[in-house]
């Protein structure tokens, strides 16, 4: 539910700036220092978070039964959307991007 909307209102935001022409400078300069940006991206990662490595798991269980990674990769898939996805937006919170 939570992830569901979180994509709906990053679909609507990448529409916003699309359909007004913004430069990636330009959409970096309105979110860098904004603390809702901030806090609904890292609402949107946590989600993520939680979501996907379930999901992989499922997957793996179904595919591959036996296999010790069905318990691995999903704690690793977690654990790189948990900190590429809280770097991302420290990154663009600070302006911090591209340095």
């Amino acid at each position: 539910m939570v992830l569901g909307l979180c994509v709906a209102i990053h679909l609507l935001i990448m529409f916003y700036a699309i359909r007004g022409g913004l430069t990636a400078g330009e959409i970096l300069g309105r979110t860098q220092g904004n603390w809702f940006f901030a806090f609904f991206y890292e609402v949107f990662v946590l989600a993520c978070f939680v979501h996907a490595p379930i999901g992989l798991a499922n997957i793996l269980r179904e595919n591959f039964p036996l296999s010790t990674g069905v318990r691995v990769l999903p704690w690793i898939l977690a654990a790189l959307i948990l900190i590429l996805g809280t770097t991302a937006v420290i990154g663009v919170f600070t302006g911090g991007v591209g340095r």
